[in-house]
């Protein structure tokens, strides 16, 4: 890729999906400078990104990051602390640290990166200041952002008419999701996601979790007025395969269909746009994984172009698959799409 100009880039998400995003992004930006040595270069990439700024979910209400946040009534810092995780320069270390869990005691179950999240905030009284101090600690290549420091939590109407409250009992539900809300409804952003939005040359929503890690994020009042006043290139990442309880059946214009429909709820207009393209895989994946995912009903989100492009959507294919014991985004294929797309505004076919 030949670097033109560098670009100031937002990755809304959570989940084990935007942290796989940032790991790709975070070639491209220069490291921290340290006391003791300068910033390094990204070499043998182009230090592409200037800024890097992640916007995270936190209505998470499970597992270590439910029980400090009913303990210690403090953001739930799980998601958070993947992103820091991801976006370090030691990267293998501190992954083994940051997601180390205790095994008995009072602490089990808890893993220390939450622990020492839990613990700066109450040294610095503001969730949102440990989570910046965290990333100043680690040298962090970008900027990490809880979407909102409001205590919100989510509920969910299903298909079958019934309201069920909390993240961990929605994801837990049988029925599928078909209104995502939030409480309070009138959640505020932090005034500096909404100004690194408004600086932004590219901003990216996924992959993730089509409610509760992308959906989420939009239903904070304020973000989706952002993102249609925007002058990026905004991209929505789409998942590679459906998902129990949020998106079986769904196409890929399906998935756009809903987030959009979640925006407008909140305030946007029907004419307002909050993306530009979406970033499609329409590579073949192996049958063997493909059968492990078919016994949980999912199967590959359809590429349906000519209905995505109905919705003033510009779909942008190309192959985004890295297969391992679990399929994920290829996050090199999906870092370099997106800035290619930044810097050029290319073809709806990626080159390979």
């Amino acid at each position: 890729m030949t670097p033109s100009r560098q670009l100031r880039v937002v990755a809304i998400g959570g989940g084990t999906g935007l942290s796989t995003l940032l790991r790709g992004l975070k070639r491209f930006v220069a490291a921290p400078v340290r006391a003791s040595a300068p910033a390094a270069d990204c070499k043998p990439l182009p230090c592409l990104i200037r800024e890097l700024s992640a916007i995270v979910t936190v209505t998470d209400d499970g597992g270590s990051s439910g029980r400090l946040r009913e303990d210690l009534n403090i953001l739930p810092p799980g998601d958070l602390r993947n992103c820091l995780v991801a976006l370090s320069e030691d990267e293998a270390l501190l992954s083994q640290l940051f997601q180390y869990r205790f095994s008995q005691g009072d602490l089990e179950g808890h893993s220390f990166g939450n622990l020492f999240l839990a613990a700066l905030t109450g040294i610095t009284g503001d969730f949102a200041q440990a989570v910046q101090t965290s990333s100043q600690i680690l040298a962090t290549r970008g900027r990490i952002y809880p979407c909102t420091t409001a205590n919100a939590t989510l509920s969910a109407r299903m298909d079958d008419g019934s309201l069920v409250h909390g993240e961990t009992s929605i994801t837990a539900s049988h029925h599928s999701i078909t209104e995502l809300m939030l409480s309070p409804a009138d959640a505020a952003p932090l005034p500096e996601t909404l100004t690194a939005i408004a600086a932004a040359d590219l901003i990216t929503l996924g992959p993730g979790s089509l409610y509760t890690s992308l959906i989420t994020n939009l239903l904070v009042r304020g973000i989706p007025e952002a993102l249609a006043a925007s002058r990026a290139s905004r991209v929505y990442i789409c998942n590679l395969m459906t998902q129990a309880n949020e998106s079986l059946g769904l196409t890929a214009s399906q998935h756009l269909e809903k987030i959009l429909d979640h925006a407008r709820a909140c305030g946007l207009s029907k004419h307002e746009q909050i993306f530009d393209y979406a970033l499609i895989n329409t590579a073949p994946i192996g049958p063997q994984i493909l059968a492990r995912y078919a016994r949980e009903g999912q199967t590959p989100v359809l590429a349906d172009l000519d209905r995505i492009r109905s919705l003033g959507v510009e779909p942008i294919t190309g192959n985004l698959v890295h297969e391992g014991d679990v399929l994920r985004h290829n996050y090199d294929a999906v870092a370099e799409a997106v800035l290619q797309l930044a810097q050029t505004r290319v073809p709806s076919t990626l080159s390979t």
